[in-house]
Parts: C-alpha cells; structure tokens; sequence
C-alpha cells in the first residue's frame, strides 16, 4: 500500500513528487512545501526522528522516516543538511520513488562534490593501498597536477621520499586497522616551494556496494603561522638591544646544561656594570643602549665558542660555561675586566666603563637554577662591595650577608616608619681657644631587636637600596629642628649633616634644605653639609653646582674623610668648599709616624693656599693632640675630647666643658 499511495500523495498534496521540508531547531513540526520558504503541510514528529534529523551536518546526508499526511502512512526519503544554526531543509520523495530520489540524492550529492572540491583545504582521498581517489582543486593549485592524472596513483611514491613512505605506510597501515582518526604535519614540495601541511585525517566507510574503507586528508599550510610562531619564539628568548639571548632563554640553556651535565661543573659569571647608570643619566638612554652593544661586543671577543652570553636586564649580563672550574672561570673574569678597562668611544664621546663579577660553579654552588644563579648574584654583590672592577668566586658565608641584606632590607625600612632612628652629636674643638662652635650629626639606628646599631651597618645598604634619601631628609629634618632649638637656647652651634654622593646627584637635597631653614627659622643658616671625595670624583661638575647653591643658603661645605679618595689639587682648587676633614687614617698614631706627619703638613699647606679650615677627626690621644696643635689644624673632634651624645647629654657635656686654650708652637 505504502508503495503505491507514496507518490500520488505527494503529488496530491504539494503537485510534486519532490517538496521541500524543513524543521527547525526548537519544533517537532516537520514542514512540507512545493514552494520553498512557504509552509503548506506541518506535520508532528517524534522525538526520536526530529533528533535524527538535527543529526545531520552541514553536508548533504540522506534519512529515511515515516509521517502521516492525511491520517495515511507514507515512507519518506528526505535528502538535506543544516543550512544554520538553527535550521535543517532539503527535498522529500517518496521512498519506492527510485527516480525521485535518485534525482534528489543527486542534487545533494553534487552540493557535497562541489564543498570537496571548493574547499580552502587541501583534500586527498586515498583507499587502504594508498592510491589516489580524490584530489580537490586547492591540491592541484598547490602540485600542479590535475586531478585526472593522479587518480590512481600511489600517494607515497608521488608525493614521500623513500624513508617517509616507508614510516607513512606502517602508520597509515596500523591506523586503517583500529579506524582512529590522527593528525600529522608534514612538508610538501609545492610549486609555490616546500610547505608546512597540518593534515588531520580520518577513515569512513563507503555507503554502498562494496565495504570499503578510505583515508580523508585534509590539510592546511601552516607555514605562515610556523613561520610566525618562530619569529615570537626568538622575540621572547632574544635581547631587542643587543640580539643575545635575554633572561628567558639563558635559563632555559642553564637548566639543560645542569641536566646534561654528567661529571662536569657548570660554570656562571654573573656581570654587573659598574657606572651604566651615570652613563644613560649623562647621556640618554639612546647612548646607553649603544654602550651595551659594545660592551656585549667586547665580552663576546673574550669567550670561547662554546661559551653563552646572555644580557639579563638593565646592566647584567650572564656567562654559561658547560665545562668549567674554578680556574677557568677566574682567568675568564679577569680578561673580561681588562678588556673593559678600555674606554668605549661612541661617536665622539669616549666612556669608561667596567664590571663587577660573581662566579658560582653546579653543583658545589649550587645544585638546580635557582640556586646557582642566586649563589652568582650574590657573588657579585659581594665583588661591588669589595671596591667594584673586581671578580669574586661565591662562598658559602656569603649566604649570611644576604641574609643580612633581607634583614636590613625589612627592617630599616620600618625603622625609619616608626622613628626607631636617633641622631647623635660629636662636638668640634677649636685650637688655640678650645671652644666648642660646631657638632657633627650622626644618625644611629635603635633596633627593638639588635639595639643601637652603628651608621657603617646600615648607610652602604640605605644608598644601594635607595633608602638613602628619605633617611638623609629625616636627618636633615632632626637636625634642623635641633639647631633652632639650641638656638633659642643661646647655644650658638653649627650642626654638620653628612651628605651622601647620591644625595648629592638629586636637586631635592637643595629644597630639602631652603625648606627647613624657613620651618625652623633658621636664620642666619647654621647648617653645614660633609660629603665624600668620591661625591667629586662622580660628577665634578654636579658637585659644583649643588655645593653652590647649597653655600648660597648660608650652609658651609666641608670635605669629609680628605686623603682616601682621589680628588686632586686641582679639583679642590674648583671647588668651593669651606673645609676639609683630615681622615683619622693620617691621625691615628701621627706622632710615631713621620709619613703621616709629613703628608698633615702638606695638606695644612695647601689648605691655608686654597683658603680652607682644617679639621681633624679621629683625636684620641694626648699626642695625637698635640702634633695637630702643632701643625695649625683649625679644629678636631674625637673620643679624647668627647663621644657621640644625645642632645640632652651634650647640652650638659658643654655646661660641665671647660675650654683649654693651646699655645700654638711653632713645630
């Protein structure tokens, strides 16, 4: 019956043996048309059949249901796809109407041939014996070949060279016995050059006749996107300013050589710059950029071929030796420093420039990455500390000082928050009269859990950490409030401030100092400044225009600790300083020694030329004392006439003090 009546039904319904269906996505109602886009027949669905039908795909596909038209069963084969998201559509005819549904199955089949060979993939069809079934029109644009002349022809003699046919067969073999699908990338000479394909293939079985199974391949060029890939991979492993391996990929390198290693020692030399930063200051960032090229030059002339150099950040470098000793990486340090000892000229600017080095060795420093690299860090820290334009192999009590460091680095930085700082005060005695015009401020830190903590513990940290400017403002501050205070008081003193080379590259130190003296009122200025000979050497000409502002308040300038460092007669011709501090390295024990005692004389001499006081420091002994009167020393400070004092203390020191004037001798 169904037979018979499928045909006449249709025909009666639509005038068609072939309607149009659709369904969509949130109903059962299967919809029948002879004009597509117009509903004319809706007919209900089970659940079990409207699932079948959303199970069809994008590509044309064939099902088979029955419906009711009319209250009479009629065996329907619909030909259709997923034409949207949310929409499935194609033809119905009835199912012993073989002309009809030959016809449809052909327009579907058509559609499906026309995806294949439009598609923006690569598609070859193989069958179990590799030979070509299918060869869409991107394969023949990619090849130059037309599909009709490789059908037929085995895969892997036309497109693998021996070696990759031989491995492709065994793969493909084993895959068309298990039928999973898998994907490979694999290189194909095209007339465009070899390409990189990304081919994800799959089995399926044939529908009809014959039980066969055949490969789909479809691949896509992925040679751009490899290409790219490895352009950000070198990006994110190579240093933009001097194309040597950054932070990223030297860690990758050090890791494999410490996995590798085997019995060998794996060797870092961890560099540091010593003056970039005064360089970019001086010159720009452009300039500095040019200098670390050169410098990555220089280092590389030193190594051998096998050796990495890596530029971490910033002024940092890093040397890998895979087969080192200790030996070794000393003699590589040392032509590393000598060889930076030659000035860089950079267009017409020549620039000195050398390094500190730490060397650590795996696994005696260090057994894993982290520790070797930290156990290099902290031997260059350790060289810098040690007078800069050295090298210096790690230990193990160099872990106590970075231990310290942390300690200092939390907790200095909350004593200065919670005022656990204090200044003390040193008086000053003039010769000849013995009086007391001037004091030194000198800060100490009171730990709750270390006690007082003297300055040499703390002040290196304070200007290496940066600290050094809130802490030198706060001194200044204190000290400031404390002038006025002895002031009101009628203790007319002069109160020294100690300036730090760095505060002294910093204009705030100038308004610092303008700012206090108007909150204080502080006039005339009673504040006076020591610095370093190393604030000179720096930058000369900076020092110039600080100290000159600064005298331009009122404050004097003395030099601080004059005869270890290595400024000139010159340079103290050129600068305008009102003293200079005579180390207590010259006084101690200057009257046994006659070395000393000659180079006091000198500098007395040439103090008195340049116009400037002298003050002693260090005065312990009565001879000590003495000697200094002799040579005409302006002033002196030093245990032998007091110790550093709280205010409170010094104020009755000097109620109690009872100046005794010297005779000046001749000497």
């Amino acid at each position: 019956m169904l037979a018979d009546q499928g045909p006449m039904l249709l025909n009666a319904h639509f005038g068609t043996s072939s309607p149009y269906w659709h369904l969509a996505f949130d109903s059962n109602a299967l919809e029948l048309t002879a004009v597509k886009g117009k509903t004319h027949i809706a007919v209900a669905l089970s659940d079990m059949q409207a699932a079948k039908i959303r199970r069809l795909s994008g590509i044309t596909a064939s099902l088979d249901i029955t419906i009711h038209l009319s209250g009479q069963p009629i065996h329907l084969h619909l030909v259709g796809r997923r034409i949207n998201k949310h929409e499935w559509a194609g033809t119905a005819s009835a199912y012993t109407d073989t002309q009809a549904v030959a016809r449809d199955l052909v327009h579907g089949l058509s559609f499906a041939e026309q995806v294949v060979s439009e598609a923006n993939s690569v598609i070859v069809i193989v069958d179990q014996h590799g030979r070509i079934q299918r060869f869409n029109r991107l394969s023949e644009e990619y090849t130059g070949l037309q599909e009709q002349d490789v059908i037929g022809k085995n895969v892997f003699q036309m497109f693998m060279s021996p070696e990759e046919a031989s491995a492709s067969r065994r793969n493909i073999a084993g895959f068309f016995r298990n039928g999973s699908s898998y994907e490979v990338e694999r290189w194909i000479k095209t007339v465009k050059g070899e390409r990189l394909f990304l081919f994800r293939n799959k089995f399926v079985h044939s529908g009809s006749g014959k039980k066969e199974v055949f490969l789909i391949c479809s691949g896509t060029d992925i040679t751009e996107e490899r290409r790219a890939q490895e352009r950000l991979r070198v990006l994110a492993n190579t240093d933009t300013i001097t194309g040597l391996p950054n932070r990223n990929a030297i860690q990758d390198y050090v890791s494999q050589a410490i996995n590798e290693r085997g019995d060998n020692s794996v060797g870092l030399v961890y560099l540091d710059l010593d003056n970039f930063k005064k360089v970019n200051d001086a010159y720009g960032h452009m300039f500095g950029d040019r200098l670390l090229v050169e410098v990555s030059r220089a280092i590389l002339g030193c190594l051998k071929q096998e050796e990495i150099l890596a530029r971490l950040g910033g002024d940092e470098f890093l040397v890998l030796v895979r087969k080192a000793n200790s030996t070794s990486l000393q003699e590589l340090s040392q032509r590393i420093i000598d060889r930076l000892k030659i000035p860089f000229r950079i267009g017409l600017i020549e620039v000195y420039t050398g390094c500190s080095i730490g060397i650590a060795l795996c696994p005696e420093h260090g057994a894993d990455l982290d520790s070797l690299i930290r156990s290099a860090d902290t031997a260059m820290y350790v060289a810098k500390e040690n007078g800069k334009r050295t090298f210096t192999v790690f230990s193990p009590e160099m872990n106590r000082r970075v231990a310290e460091y942390m300690w200092l680095d939390t907790n200095l930085r909350k004593g200065l928050e919670q005022n656990q700082l204090v200044v003390y005060y040193q008086p000053k005695v003039a010769t000849g009269t013995g009086e007391v015009r001037s004091v030194e401020s000198l800060v100490r830190w009171d730990s709750p859990e270390r006690g007082l903590i003297p300055p040499m513990q703390f002040i290196s940290y304070a200007e290496e950490s940066g600290l050094i400017a809130p802490l030198g403002r706060w001194v200044l501050q204190t000290a400031a409030r404390q002038a006025a205070k002895w002031q009101q008081q009628g203790l007319n003193l002069r109160v020294a401030v100690n300036l730090s080379p760095r505060q002294l590259v910093d204009d705030s130190v100038v308004d610092d100092l303008a700012q206090v003296l108007k909150e204080n009122q502080l006039s005339p200025c009673t504040l006076d400044f020591e610095l370093t000979e190393s604030s000179l050497i720096e930058d000369e000409n900076r020092a110039h225009e600080v100290i000159g502002r600064l005298r331009s308040l009122g404050a004097q300038v003395h030099l601080d600790d004059f005869g270890t460092g290595y400024s000139s007669l010159a340079q103290l011709a050129r600068i305008p300083l009102d003293a200079i501090k005579l180390d207590k390295s010259f006084v101690r024990g200057v009257n046994l020694a006659p070395v000393s005692q000659s180079l006091i004389r000198a500098i007395v001499a040439t103090a008195e030329a340049l116009q400037f006081r002298v003050i002693a420091e260090g005065v312990e002994t009565e001879s000590e004392n003495q000697f200094l009167d002799c040579v005409g020393v302006d002033e002196k400070q030093g245990f032998l006439f007091a110790q550093p004092m709280l205010p409170e203390e010094l104020e009755q020191w000097l109620k109690a003090y009872s100046p005794h004037p010297q005779q000046k001798d001749a000497g």
